[in-house]
């Protein structure tokens, strides 16, 4: 049994099929799925080498899925199939989060070539996909991986992965207005939608800790009937 685990994530069974079968004679152990929701469970239930994700997948697409299991944590790196071909599509799957983008229909050799390189910086170099352990907030910090910030005051105060969470896909989209929609299903998840009001709630915290005028904030926004955005100080 290979000691590589790819999850493959396709939902056209000719394809997943052929897909599954060159990998296994390439000696990779294959866990093959079609839809991005159980793609979502077994990233959070498994640990993998790689995995290949059609973007066109069924319940939740392979954009959402890739950004949903970044803002747990989730390094595995990530090889995009896509019969999007712009470079807009490219562009956007590997701003969130994508290690790779290969567009249908594509040759096989290339795909496998790419799987084994992509594997292989994995297993020689994490530290490549170290993307973001913390990010500094004014005069605050927020740690990612031991879900802490430290506070305006240089206080240090624990919180929750959800925030954790919130406060990373806010980050990633510096400058861009969050719906509530989108964060209801990317941190939140496909089948646990909290009241919206909980939101409200992380975004006063989020101002507490980090805005020197919690009534006139500069780096978290509410637009009302829309969502939340964050802006770096310029």
């Amino acid at each position: 049994m290979s000691k590589y685990r790819i999850l493959l994530v396709e939902d056209e069974e000719s394809l997943a099929h052929m897909l599954k079968l060159n990998l296994e004679m390439e000696n990779y152990t294959v866990v093959h799925l079609a839809d991005g929701h159980s793609a979502i469970e077994k990233f959070r239930s498994q640990v993998f080498d790689l995995a290949i994700l059609d973007v066109m997948i069924p319940q939740m697409d392979g954009f959402a899925v890739c950004q949903t299991v970044r803002l747990e944590g989730n390094k595995t790196p990530i090889l995009f199939l896509s019969a999007k071909a712009t470079g807009k599509d490219r562009v956007e799957g590997l701003k969130i989060g994508g290690d790779d983008y290969l567009t249908k229909p594509f040759d096989l050799e290339e795909l496998l070539l790419r799987v084994s390189k992509l594997i292989q910086r994995h297993d020689d170099g994490k530290a490549v996909l170290a993307d973001m352990d913390e990010h500094k907030i004014g005069s605050g910090l927020v740690n990612f991986l031991n879900y802490s910030v430290r506070d305006k005051n240089g206080v240090e105060v624990e919180v929750s992965k959800k925030e954790v969470m919130l406060l990373k896909l806010l980050i990633q989209r510096d400058g861009e207005v969050v719906s509530r929609e989108e964060i209801l299903e990317k941190v939140w998840g496909y089948d646990v939608f909290p009241n919206t009001r909980t939101i409200d709630n992380y975004i006063l915290a989020f101002r507490k800790y980090f805005e020197p005028d919690s009534r006139n904030p500069i780096y978290f926004h509410s637009v009302r009937g829309v969502g939340y955005k964050f802006t770096s100080a310029k």
